[in-house]
């Protein structure tokens, strides 16, 4: 878990260029400029409105409109993606192409399985770091559900269901299984230890052409384990919930609260039969009490050492990169997403038929 990778040494200082000022880059941005192992040295953007914007934010970071100048520059160690979804690609396999640059790019690695294993396969060969924005998976409630799976707290993991709805944010390349969809992709991946053999998604276009606004999805995991996945970026209700039901205990992270985010329920169905030796699952049942009793008990709601996800996601980055250990969310890990996601949307395309995942 990253939380085990060694720290940062206090004189260990990576030099850092943010390509994309908007949206989620501001943040990054913010996030870089203040860790003290970060020297954010660029701040790249098309847009010089938004650059101007940044530059009277953070004064000493130099603004430039050309991704080339970040490239040429030998005094950069690392480069941070946060430009539109469709141009990762390009801007990942630039930098990787240098030999220099370890890239953090922000989710998804590629709209592409084709591209993102490529992407994977440069970053083995020059032995760079290559690291995706999968923010989640640095959520301390997150890391929580993790620990109860890991222990067997919960028993078998019967099923995983997880919803991630709001009204907007509307885009126009991606669609809403591509722009929501990677956060609980890789948080059921980083659970489950695994990824799933199958998939079957239904998604419905509303507003746009061609771009599916919901989208429901079921994802068939080893173990018998089943996730469903249920985004939209068209709905009343601003909800990020995932519930674990297992065989001995039930969870809920509902990451809306602000102070419980994590219910471990003490729930569950017990067969009633191997309590007595004298039935079996062939016995006629006499009422529905001789083989199965509900069992109810208490609730209990955790205390969460709550830390900013992003300023821990940020901080193991500069780690890896200094300590030359794989992350937490890398290329691989990345490209595994991609490809449950390229399956999923095979799917929309045709009705809904599952579609294997390799």
């Amino acid at each position: 878990m990253f939380q085990e990778v060694s720290r940062l040494e206090n004189t260990d200082r990576i030099s850092v260029a943010v390509v994309g000022a908007g949206g989620w880059g501001k943040n990054l941005i913010r996030v870089f400029s203040a860790l003290p192992h970060a020297d954010l040295k660029y701040i790249c953007d098309m847009s010089e409105e938004r650059l101007n914007a940044m530059q009277s934010l953070y004064q000493n970071e130099t603004a430039t409109t050309q991704f080339d100048t970040v490239l040429n520059d030998e005094s950069i160690q690392t480069v941070v993606v946060a430009t539109p979804a469709d141009t990762h690609y390009r801007f990942i396999k630039e930098s990787l192409q240098t030999g220099r640059l370890h890239v953090f790019t922000e989710k998804p690695l590629s709209l592409s399985s084709h591209e993102a294993a490529e992407l994977v396969t440069l970053a083995e060969k020059t032995g760079l770091t290559l690291m995706v924005g999968h923010l989640l998976l640095y959520h301390p409630a997150v890391t929580m559900l993790k620990d109860l799976v890991d222990s067997g707290e919960l028993g078998e993991i019967y099923c995983i269901y997880t919803n991630r709805l709001n009204l907007g944010e509307i885009r126009k390349v991606e669609n809403a299984w591509w722009s929501l969809a990677p956060h609980d992709i890789s948080i059921l991946n980083y659970i489950l230890d695994t990824t799933p053999v199958s998939i079957s998604a239904q998604g419905q276009c509303f507003i746009q052409p061609g771009v599916e606004d919901i989208v429901f999805a079921v994802l068939n995991y080893p173990e018998n384990t089943i996730a469903h996945v249920h985004v939209s970026w068209l709905d009343p209700h601003k909800m990020r919930k995932i519930t674990i039901v297992g065989s001995k205990m039930m969870v809920v992270f509902d990451d809306m609260q602000a102070v419980e985010k994590i219910k471990i329920y003490d729930k569950g169905v017990i067969p009633a039969y191997p309590e007595y030796p004298g039935h079996s699952r062939t016995d006629p049942v006499v009422s529905y009490d001789d083989f199965f009793r509900i069992r109810t008990g208490d609730v209990h709601i955790p205390k969460i050492n709550m830390e900013e996800p992003l300023k821990l996601e940020c901080e193991h980055f500069l780690d890896s990169v200094i300590n030359g250990t794989p992350p937490l969310s890398d290329g691989v890990s990345g490209l595994e997403v991609v490809r449950i996601l390229a399956a999923g949307e095979e799917s929309m395309k045709n009705g809904g038929k599952p579609v294997a995942i390799n």
